[in-house]
């Protein structure tokens, strides 16, 4: 069961696809976050879903907003991922321990060793003020984190 609104978000420490650890403490009393759990890189609707977050990216990393997208891949597969399509924002590695980070959020699924498709819009404190989780082969419309945004 992934974590409501109204929680705090359960902090974490991760290695981007440049082997910097990101911490989601970093960004709290500076920016909200838009935290994007995917399953894997170099799939179909994952590509599409990171490829429309760089497409709109001013909307979703900014002075205000940090974008930070998640998955189960190892940071060297992540680099090549982010350099074949352009992705020029942080994608985090959950490889090692495992999932830990999906976990804490409710988004992985056991069966599949992957996370789900669970984005939370994370306030300056820390306090998930929206979400929404979709299964491994619905894609998100990022319309609707963008609204969640504007109301922050």
């Amino acid at each position: 069961m992934a974590i409501e609104v109204g929680s705090k978000a359960p902090d974490f420490e991760l290695k981007n696809q440049h082997g910097q650890t990101v911490r989601l403490s970093d960004f709290r009393g500076e920016k909200n976050v838009v935290l994007l759990f995917y399953p894997y890189a170099f799939t179909g609707v994952c590509t599409g879903e990171l490829c429309a977050l760089r497409d709109e990216l001013p909307r979703f990393q900014n002075d205000e907003v940090q974008l930070l997208a998640v998955s189960s891949d190892a940071p060297f597969s992540l680099r090549v991922f982010a350099e074949k399509e352009g992705l020029g924002y942080p994608l985090l590695s959950d490889f090692w321990p495992h999932g830990e980070a999906s976990r804490a959020y409710g988004v992985f699924d056991e069966e599949k060793g992957c996370a789900v498709r669970g984005t939370f819009v994370i306030d300056k404190e820390g306090v998930v003020r929206w979400t929404v989780v979709n299964g491994l082969p619905d894609a998100r419309d990022l319309h609707d984190y963008a609204k969640a945004l504007e109301e922050l």
